[in-house]
């Protein structure tokens, strides 16, 4: 290859980078927040979250950026540095944030539905990031957070705005251990045994 030519990735190569990521930032951020949420449910009547909810849950990704200090993760890479998949990514928060569209008019009718739609919509950014990195945890998260949170949603009536957000913090708290599993497992060095003849 001439040094004039640039050198071009398949698209498999661009995937198996963004699985070399720990991708815990965004999922803490998420625990933070939700976490946050729930405490200020316990003190706050359900009228006066409705507010706190959409600036808790709007911010999650700029906690995040925060966060990347600390964990050594870039969310938004420079132009040139930036992987395909990088990019998607950021496509699917954008998408979660877009979500506020359906929970505000629905929420104009109930405002206890602000617990279970943004909390349901803003988890479907981990259906692609299953695809992404090829691992079963981002479905697992996804329908596990949606049954979760529609029961919680229906059998506790009166504690929606605290039982949906720490429901959401539990499964955070599963996917992140998970997480860590995941990339443990992909930085852990294979010993292999010698052959005896």
């Amino acid at each position: 290859m001439d040094d004039g030519q640039i050198a071009t990735k398949t698209l498999e190569q661009y995937r198996d980078e963004f699985k070399q990521k720990k991708l815990i930032t965004m999922p803490l951020s998420g625990t933070i927040i939700w976490a946050s949420l729930a405490i200020m449910a316990t003190q706050i009547p359900d009228q006066q979250m409705v507010l706190p909810m959409y600036i808790g849950t709007g911010s999650i990704f700029y906690l995040a950026l925060l966060l990347s200090k600390f964990t050594g993760e870039t969310l938004i890479a420079k132009k040139a540095d930036r992987n395909p998949f990088d990019s998607l990514f950021l496509y699917t928060v954008v998408m979660s944030l877009m979500v506020f569209a359906i929970a505000m008019p629905f929420a104009a009718l109930d405002h206890t539905s602000i617990p279970l739609s943004i909390g349901i919509l803003s988890g479907l950014m981990w259906l692609p990031l299953s695809w992404i990195i090829e691992h079963k945890i981002g479905v697992i998260h996804t329908f596990v957070r949606t049954s979760a949170i529609v029961t919680v949603w229906l059998l506790l009536p009166e504690q929606r705005f605290v039982a949906v957000p720490a429901v959401i913090v539990c499964i955070y708290l599963v996917s992140l251990y998970q997480l860590h599993q995941r990339w443990s497992a992909l930085n852990t060095p294979v010993v292999r045994k010698p052959v005896s003849h």
